[in-house]
């Protein structure tokens, strides 16, 4: 659905270079911690801005070439997007009504309603959580095959987020269609996505399925003197901590089986992320 091949884009100050792929029938999570790149990448893939070199293709064409008929198929939601704040619901269906064939006026109204959305009330007067609902609603709201979510979860509270994901579930439960999303909420991304890539200052520092992230990578807490008596084979990064180091680790389970007296920790998201990020390499 999605696949960027040695994209890259330079500016004075920051460089993006990335090669991933968003497979159909997969819910793919991109993280990474402010300035990582993830919103020049989704500008990528919309065409929004032109790469200095690489490959991009969207529904298997360079999105420079899709079609009107071709964008029908996409559904954005972007962090730095929005309606008019003149607007009101029933003004956002009309104008939605015009522009895509499979847009369905009934049902988006009455997700709004669903999600306690006036309908005839100015945006300018929603709450950061209300219009981050609406701007999902519409990204869903015309049958497409692809989603594209900045930060689709920012401002709701943990009912709406939850009521969010269940939407996105459903969503997907349609074949031939794929989701690519971005949160700061790592925990909505563990229970949501397939697979996940981690990005910072520009380039991937890890893609591994969800499932291998939480059921095989951990977390050692050690002091100096078993650190030394570690193997160091499958050891990811290491961290200096007030007690000693946090290693984090993709074989758990080797560790577990023959240290069986050290701190190991699950790893989840944010961990990763930490030490991935911030972590020395060994």
């Amino acid at each position: 659905m999605i696949e960027l091949k040695e994209l890259c884009k330079k500016y004075e100050h920051f460089s993006l270079e990335v090669s991933m792929e968003v497979r159909k029938g997969c819910i793919t999570g991109l993280v990474g911690k402010n300035g990582a790149g993830k919103t020049t990448t989704f500008k990528a893939i919309l065409g929004l801005i032109v790469p200095d070199a690489g490959e991009v293709r969207v529904l298997g064409t360079d999105p420079a070439e899709l079609t009107p008929k071709d964008r029908q198929k996409i559904g954005v939601a972007l962090a730095e997007s929005g309606f008019s704040s003149y607007l009101s619901i029933k003004d956002i269906a009309a104008v939605m009504k015009q522009m895509y064939d499979d847009f369905s006026e009934g049902d988006f109204l009455e997700q709004c309603r669903r999600f306690e959305l006036p309908t005839d009330q100015r945006i300018q007067k929603f709450s950061t959580g209300m219009k981050a609902k609406l701007k999902v609603l519409t990204a869903i709201s015309h049958n497409a095959r692809l989603l594209i979510l900045d930060e689709p979860t920012a401002g709701l509270d943990v009912m709406a987020r939850n009521e969010l994901l269940d939407m996105l579930r459903e969503y997907m439960a349609m074949e031939e269609r794929a989701i690519l999303i971005s949160s700061h909420i790592s925990t909505d991304l563990e229970s949501l996505c397939d697979d996940i890539y981690l990005m910072d200052q520009g380039k991937l520092l890890l893609h591994e399925d969800t499932d291998v992230l939480l059921g095989s990578y951990g977390i050692l807490r050690v002091n100096p003197e078993q650190f030394g008596r570690l193997d160091h084979r499958y050891l990811l990064r290491r961290r200096q901590e007030p007690y000693g180091y946090a290693c984090l680790t993709k074989e758990q389970q080797f560790y577990r089986e023959n240290y069986p007296g050290l701190v190991l920790e699950k790893g989840k998201l944010d961990d990763v992320m930490m030490l991935m990020i911030g972590g020395e390499k060994l």
